[in-house]
């Protein structure tokens, strides 16, 4: 059994909240925060003990904890009789799930004295899943929360985390004090909240740490490398260009035949991005000149499976390569070979990856959120990284992804009302 040896500032964080059983480590990207986490959970002493996480993540975890600490271990995805067992574990006990299934093993409900860790804990912000309203009935009594971004800047959705910090507040309240916000409604419907801003933004930073939270970035810890953000722009198609006209197209993609139309600003959006990816030939044939002429790791984000696809059939056999996405997680190629092509998948990615033996990265597509933007840049800068981190964006000319790109720039989502303002008044 190995020992961990933490670095100064995870000790900081783990000797600043010893006195307490409810913390959150809101830490930047790629300080470690498995290792923070991990050993505040098991130093709170709990025999049973439950770390929720993204699925891409479930491997790494178990691998963490059965090789630093002696206690069992059981993978809550595998079947029912995991769950089973990890109840009648008389001995000090670790289960592992994803937010996604959480939900689904009802017996959680039932333990008492259970200690919890949530990776990525922004993945909780929306109160109203499934996922949200079980991780908050869980009868907990500590609490470890993980996150980089924890809300993106968005403080309305971070009210589930509060909970769990036991913040003595209701939503009403907690509203009311910190966000600013009036009623509207599209003409049908129960109208909703509409954020405006935020108010007494100086007692809010005031208050998470007296509930257990800590705060650390980057430029604190360490200096990384420095990084390097490459346009790599190419005209519109007449496809994309008529679509915006008509809001309609039919025709090839991907080798497949789609009909596309945009009847509203959420599909027109979605539609005007897929044309300009992998319905715009002159991206892939730039795509496959970069990776012709650039020998080494890369790391290549995109949004829809078709892109995938087209980019497969675009590249050939030339490279080893890897994949991340919601169907597979297989990395081995881009462990075994420093030529090897990672294509990852934002939504199962971009979060909690440590691909720090690349150095490049490629945005085939952009994605409309901030935070998985954010986020996916640190999968290679962040510590250990000794080279200069370079970004290649992809973007067609006067399009759509220009102005998301820009929006991403002010470290805001891009979002269907934005696209209604920019094109479609």
């Amino acid at each position: 059994m190995e020992k961990i040896k933490l670095l100064p500032h995870q000790e900081r964080a783990i000797n600043h909240t010893a006195h307490m059983k409810r913390v959150a480590y809101y830490h930047d990207m790629g300080l470690g925060k498995t290792f923070t986490g991990s050993e505040k959970l098991i130093s709170l002493g709990y025999n049973k003990n439950l770390i929720i996480c993204q699925k891409s993540k479930i491997i790494d975890w178990k691998n963490h904890i059965k090789k630093y600490y002696d206690v069992a271990v059981f993978d809550l995805t595998e079947n029912k009789k995991a769950v089973s067992e990890f109840l009648n574990c008389s001995t000090r006990a670790i289960a592992i799930i994803n937010y996604d299934l959480v939900f689904r093993r009802e017996e959680l409900l039932n333990i008492e004295n259970l200690a919890l860790l949530l990776d990525e804990s922004s993945l909780i912000q929306n109160e109203k899943a499934k996922r949200t309203k079980f991780i908050l009935a869980l009868k907990s009594v500590a609490v470890v929360l993980l996150s980089g971004t924890p809300v993106g800047g968005k403080y309305e959705n971070l009210y589930s985390q509060l909970k769990l910090l036991n913040v003595k507040m209701t939503k009403s309240a907690y509203w009311n004090k910190f966000i600013r916000w009036h009623l509207e409604s599209y003409g049908t419907g129960i109208p909703f909240r509409r954020v405006d801003g935020y108010k007494n933004v100086d007692e809010l930073v005031e208050l998470l740490p007296s509930h257990g939270a800590d705060f650390l970035k980057t430029s604190v810890v360490i200096e990384l490398p420095e990084q390097n953000f490459i346009t790599v722009e190419h005209p519109i198609s007449k496809d994309y260009r008529q679509f915006m006209k008509t809001g309609i197209f039919t025709g090839k993609l991907a080798d497949a035949e789609v009909e596309f139309v945009g009847d509203n600003p959420l599909k027109k959006l979605l539609y005007a991005r897929q044309l300009c990816s992998y319905g715009n030939s002159e991206r892939l044939e730039r795509l496959k000149d970069l990776i012709e002429s650039c020998d080494k790791r890369l790391v290549i984000f995109y949004n829809f499976t078709a892109e995938l696809t087209a980019m497969k059939k675009a590249i050939g056999n030339i490279r080893p390569f890897s994949e991340v996405n919601g169907t597979n997680k297989s990395l081995s190629h881009y462990e075994k070979w420093d030529n090897s092509i990672t294509f990852v998948q934002y939504q199962s990615g971009a979060m909690g990856l440590n691909l720090q033996k690349a150095d490049t990265i490629i945005y085939f597509s952009l994605p409309l959120s901030s935070e998985l933007f954010e986020q996916s840049k640190k999968r290679i800068h962040r510590i250990n990284q000794q080279n200069k981190c370079t970004y290649y964006i992809f973007m067609c000319e006067n399009s759509v992804e220009q102005k998301i790109y820009n929006t991403l720039q002010e470290r805001k989502d891009y979002t269907d009302k934005l696209f209604e303002k920019d094109f479609l008044c």
